[in-house]
């Protein structure tokens, strides 16, 4: 089997405002990728650019892709490694888009076997509920937006945090309040916090039964996360922090963390997060599996991985919940009352709507 075309386009879906501690993004910068066979089939990926976070941006994916579509043209794609090597031989980093590539070559080696992409990797159903996040706002709008969440049938809220300390803990003190005790809350502040103030927070908000914190200060500090660690009892999720399987190691080996977030555009796909979820389980760390503002596409992609591997246990699959205004995916992962669903289709088992990109920027190698 050879790649006989590969198709590359921008996949722009706009939302509403969603504010981070770093960022607001007012739409989802996202790149699609159709890999064709000369043996008729295809395999689709997706990726989801967040410059602050990762260093890319929808154009810096548009144009390196087309680099890495010339490279892998002609050759076989189910030497998913290879093709990663010779990517990573040609430019460093940019794992965003090399995620897409990842995505779209395991679409077709699944495919080719017949099977969906959880069982080709070896993977089971099991029960996947997803969080749902919050945005940066005022502390009264985030508790009213909480009520609206559990009014749905969320049960588990992430907090978006990171801008001002003190005003974080009303954060969640006010979301606290309007939720009650039953619901799971837990927060990220991507980033956001010195030391200082991430322990003062942190401690300020123990009270309030938080599952852990996720990035609570710069990936710069990482080296103050074991003080911490000690300063405060709300366990540490490292996500910025880690990038790969061998960040993961330096932090596990430190006592830096107590979970590791992983996502598809810092790892560079499904091959190299399968490794960070391996070396955590080698230290009994738990993982979670996050995302960016991807479409329900790449969800679908990461239900697949996260029904694969038994040490991702938490999940944090609400990126297309998370403001977009239109769906332009075919087939793929269904919400359930905000537990994910999906038919077993060979592959990944869905792809964007041929229409939504008739008016996109695209390149055909």
């Amino acid at each position: 089997m050879k790649i006989s075309s590969i198709f590359i386009a921008r996949l722009t879906i706009p939302m509403e405002p969603f504010v981070i501690a770093t960022e607001t993004c007012y739409e989802a910068q996202n790149i699609y990728i159709k890999i064709q066979t000369d043996k008729g089939i295809y395999g689709v990926g997706e990726c989801s650019a967040f410059p602050m976070l990762v260093g890319e941006t929808q154009d810096s994916c548009f144009y390196v892709g087309q680099d890495l579509a010339k490279i892998i043209k002609g050759k076989n794609p189910l030497e998913i490694e290879n093709r990663l090597k010779e990517f990573d031989e040609y430019i460093a980093f940019n794992s965003t888009i090399k995620s897409a590539f990842d995505m779209a070559l395991y679409d077709i080696a699944a495919k080719e076997k017949n099977l969906p992409l959880y069982k080709y990797l070896g993977g089971n159903k099991k029960v996947i509920q997803t969080d749902l996040t919050i945005g940066i706002d005022t502390p009264q709008e985030m508790a009213e937006k909480a009520k609206r969440f559990i009014a749905d049938g969320v049960t588990i809220i992430k907090i978006k945090l990171g801008k001002n300390g003190e005003e974080d803990v009303e954060r969640v003190r006010l979301i606290r309040e309007a939720v009650g005790s039953n619901i799971r809350l837990r927060v990220d502040a991507n980033q956001g916090w010195d030391f200082p103030t991430a322990v003062k927070t942190l401690k300020a908000i123990e009270q309030y039964d938080i599952d852990f914190c996720e990035q609570p200060m710069h990936h710069r500090l990482d080296e103050l996360l074991p003080t911490l660690r000690k300063e405060v009892k709300i366990p540490i999720m490292a996500d910025e922090s880690v990038f790969d399987h061998y960040d993961a190691e330096r932090l596990i080996k430190s006592n830096s963390c107590d979970y590791i977030n992983i996502k598809l555009a810092k790892s560079g796909g499904i091959t190299e997060a399968i490794r960070i979820a391996d070396t955590a389980k080698k230290y009994n760390m738990p993982c979670m599996l996050g995302g960016m503002v991807e479409s329900r596409m790449a969800l679908t992609a990461k239900v697949h991985l996260a029904r694969s591997h038994s040490n991702i246990r938490f999940y944090d699959l609400d990126t297309c919940l998370l403001g977009h205004l239109e769906d332009p995916v075919v087939g793929g992962a269904r919400y359930n009352n905000y537990f994910l669903e999906m038919d077993d289709t060979p592959g990944i088992g869905a792809d964007i709507d041929p229409n939504y990109l008739i008016n996109a920027e695209s390149y055909i190698i």
